[in-house]
């Protein structure tokens, strides 16, 4: 039985700490994190861990993982989002290596259209994963046969493109139940930017991997990571073209998005200042595929910096001065939106919140099926005032969250 059944996870991960007699710093220590993280996590800032995190927890703490999830474990998979259909030919295409060179590689040009038209498919549809889900198995079996059969320069371009191709798949397997595909998908990403010795496919795989190191709460390598591929590119961002300069900007968002959830206010808003002085350099109009980098993002970036700091209300501020329809990707803009509602959610505005969840579901409904925050937001909701549980129960219906 249940000894702690009205907890939320992070209430019961301190009581259970607490009685095991070690601080946040010991703890973390014992899980590969900061004390800072395992803070997050008892106030409830972030998510709950997933599964092979929380059965660290447990070992270290000397308690069985039902103990710290207790009733939760069912709402705590439903929050943590579905397997899409598509998932098992990812991963297959992403685990099964082309060592023979028997076929001949198709054109690296060839590639490259393919490459880029996939990303135009991912901004603009409304369902882009199950989009990608159909697109990345042959793209990514070509793309590793040209990376086999090509030789010198022509290797070191295909190194690139496969690259930016794992980054793709990355994309499609975020907050999917398949944390080993994706640390597999982003170290090989890396792995292959480096081959190229192209500074774009680094710059492009360092934000990759960032994101997958701060979404497993490691916000320490996280930062290293961002702040190595900064330096190592610097002294190329003078001489490089326009998609090189915005790819600059992104990581220093990533800093700034990385220092936001580890909580240190001054620093955020620092790297968010030079990712904003990059962005002013770019051409109007000019939008990066992979990182979304562009002028009109910054007003996104800086709602998502407030809501990393649990500054709802700066957030709402920031969300007001800026068109959500001038953000051209439907997938980034139902992202946004996302965050906007979290600050409303923050203001314990309920009304504003589920309205704003309910645009994000219309610009694109696979965004808001697989984003954690959303799924959880619209969970609460149903046991909102009551003027709002019509809509939010539609919400969850729509999203997957109930029958």
């Amino acid at each position: 039985m249940d000894s702690l059944p009205e907890l939320t996870f992070g209430q019961r991960l301190k009581v259970h700490r607490e009685r095991a007699g070690k601080t946040r710093a010991v703890l973390g220590g014992l899980v590969g994190r900061s004390a800072e993280w395992v803070k997050a996590v008892e106030t409830d800032r972030i998510l709950p861990p997933r599964v092979h995190m929380l059965d660290r927890i447990a070992r270290a703490l000397k308690v069985d993982v039902s103990a710290l999830v207790g009733e939760l474990s069912g709402r705590s998979a439903v929050v943590n989002g579905p397997e899409h259909p598509a998932l098992a030919s990812v991963r297959d295409a992403v685990n099964r290596f082309t060592l023979s060179g028997d076929v001949p590689a198709e054109s690296l040009r060839s590639l490259r259209e393919r490459l880029a038209a996939a990303w135009r498919a991912r901004h603009q549809a409304s369902d882009h994963r199950t989009v990608l889900g159909g697109l990345l198995p042959e793209l990514l079996r070509d793309v590793q046969r040209a990376a086999l059969g090509y030789e010198g320069e022509e290797r070191r371009q295909a190194q690139s493109l496969l690259a930016e191709t794992l980054g793709l798949a990355q994309m499609f397997l975020a907050y999917q139940p398949a944390a080993e595909l994706l640390w597999r998908v982003a170290d090989r990403a890396m792995v292959a930017a480096q081959e190229s010795g192209d500074p774009e496919a680094l710059a492009c795989a360092g934000w990759f991997l960032c994101q997958v190191h701060r979404d497993a709460g490691d916000w320490d390598t996280a930062m290293a990571v961002t702040l190595d591929v900064l330096s190592a590119l610097e002294p190329r961002t003078a001489d490089g073209g326009t998609n090189l300069l915005a790819l600059w900007g992104a990581l220093n968002f990533e800093a700034a998005y990385t220092a936001a959830r580890a909580g240190e206010e001054g620093r955020a808003w620092r790297y968010w200042d030079r990712a904003d002085q990059v962005a002013q350099r770019l051409p109007q109009g000019f939008y990066q595929p992979q990182t979304s980098f562009s002028r009109v993002i910054m007003g996104a970036h800086a709602v998502t910096v407030a809501v990393e700091l649990q500054k709802s209300g700066e957030a709402e501020r920031q969300a007001r001065r800026h068109d959500v329809a001038a953000i051209p990707s439907r997938p980034r803009r139902a992202r946004h939106l996302i965050e906007v509602a979290r600050a409303h959610d923050g203001k314990n505005d309920k009304e504003a919140t589920v309205a704003t969840l309910r645009r994000a579901y219309e610009s694109a409904p696979e965004t808001i099926r697989f984003n954690g925050y959303a799924r959880q937001i619209t969970l609460d909701l149903l046991d909102g005032p009551r003027p709002i549980r019509d809509d939010a129960r539609d919400l969850a219906v729509k999203v997957g969250l109930v029958a």
